[in-house]
């Protein structure tokens, strides 16, 4: 936490001893693995049934849909655990996905998907970017055609996280491309397991994240049933994203807060053991200034985040304020590890070193759930 003496006040007894057992588990099991998580760009596979036998996959999910019956609250602490443990691991896409089937598919739908998902028998993947459309989710050119009981589609994704082994994609396509505007943009389930047409391609190099998939999906003529539109109605897509947004968007913010947190800490220790011209580097005011400043700025964000969180479970966190908390988390969280990193000198620069890959890590984080400027767009549109 940003202080010793803070305490975010959407926890309580259950939350605290879910957070222990999910840092326990993660120190055990996804921490020795991160080297080879990073040489191979994805988490095992046996990685996902571990994480669900302890309830960390979809734990804001019902039970009586296989989920942890909890709240927000529950999601966040995975969140921050991952993010505290430097873990690379794709369940808040698991969450996002669940989500959207927990909001707008059948009941038969919810029952077959959401308890293998909640085991981690069945990963998931949310594929709306394409390679010439990003923030600007109108522009996608992916098509799924209806043709009887079934969709056919055609076009590829790129940037998809956790898509390398997904067995189900909520996909965004165009239903009707002749209708401009959101109206024509639909979602779409589709199941992947020996699915003719469909392609993965392989995980893409990126600059940080290394321990995590992100690859592009091929769709060649993909038949899909037609009781797979999610929602069932046709052209809504863009308002069902534009409302799961906000859950997204907060997840982001909840890992920018924990990363800041954690890079103040693990810098803190460094510059009271770092020797510099006979003295440890804490004993320079400039030392001392700087991590004054990034202290504040980590208490500040968790300040902002919690009520946030606060707001969301009352379910009165607004799409304008979930954009601010996006935008100015993120911004504050490149801009406090930076800081960090130049605490560290050479060795901020050394991969091995934490603070090295979480300068790499969170630069990402300003692009994804829309990129800072589109929030901003939001914020400013919304006056």
């Amino acid at each position: 936490m940003a202080s010793e003496t803070y305490e975010s006040p959407w926890t309580n007894d259950g939350v605290d001893l879910f957070r222990k057992t999910v840092r326990q588990f993660i120190d055990r099991e996804f921490v020795p693995r991160q080297g080879r998580w990073r040489e191979q760009h994805h988490a095992d596979p046996e990685a996902w049934p571990l994480a669900g036998n302890i309830g960390m996959l979809l734990p804001d999910v019902p039970q009586e849909y296989g989920g942890g019956g909890g709240t927000f609250a529950h999601e966040a602490v995975v969140l921050e655990e991952l993010a505290r443990a430097g873990v690379h691991f794709a369940s808040s896409i698991q969450s996002i996905v669940a989500h959207y089937i927990l909001a707008y598919c059948t009941e038969e739908q919810k029952r077959k998907w959401l308890p293998l998902m909640a085991r981690g028998e069945l990963s998931s993947a949310i594929a709306m970017t394409e390679p010439a459309a990003g923030s600007d989710l109108q522009g996608i050119k992916t098509v799924a055609r209806r043709e009887g009981d079934h969709y056919v589609i055609n076009g590829s994704k790129t940037f998809i996280t956790n898509g390398l082994r997904a067995g189900l994609v909520c996909l965004a396509a165009k239903t009707d491309p002749k209708t401009t505007g959101p109206k024509g943009t639909s979602l779409i389930l589709v199941e992947t397991q020996d699915l003719p047409g469909y392609r993965v391609g392989r995980p893409l190099e990126k600059v940080g994240r290394h321990g995590q998939d992100t690859v592009e999906l091929f769709f060649d003529n993909v038949r899909v049933p037609a009781s797979h539109l999610v929602g069932g109605t046709e052209g809504m897509g863009s308002f069902q994203m534009m409302e799961q947004l906000v859950y997204e968007r907060l997840s982001v913010g909840v890992a920018a807060v924990a990363a800041m947190e954690k890079a103040v800490d693990i810098t803190t220790r460094y510059v009271k053991e770092r020797i510099a011209f006979g003295k440890p580097l804490i004993e320079f005011q400039n030392t001392r200034m700087k991590l004054a400043e990034c202290r504040t700025e980590a208490y500040i964000g968790r300040i902002f985040l919690d009520d946030c969180i606060e707001r969301f479970l009352k379910g009165r966190l607004t799409p304008t304020a979930v954009a601010m908390a996006k935008y100015w988390l993120t911004d504050r969280e490149f801009h406090v590890v930076d800081e960090c990193v130049q605490l560290h000198g050479g060795y901020g620069y050394m991969s091995e070193y934490p603070i090295a890959r979480m300068w790499a890590d969170s630069r990402v984080q300003r692009i994804y759930a829309g990129t800072n400027e589109i929030m901003k767009e939001l914020i400013a549109w919304a006056q």
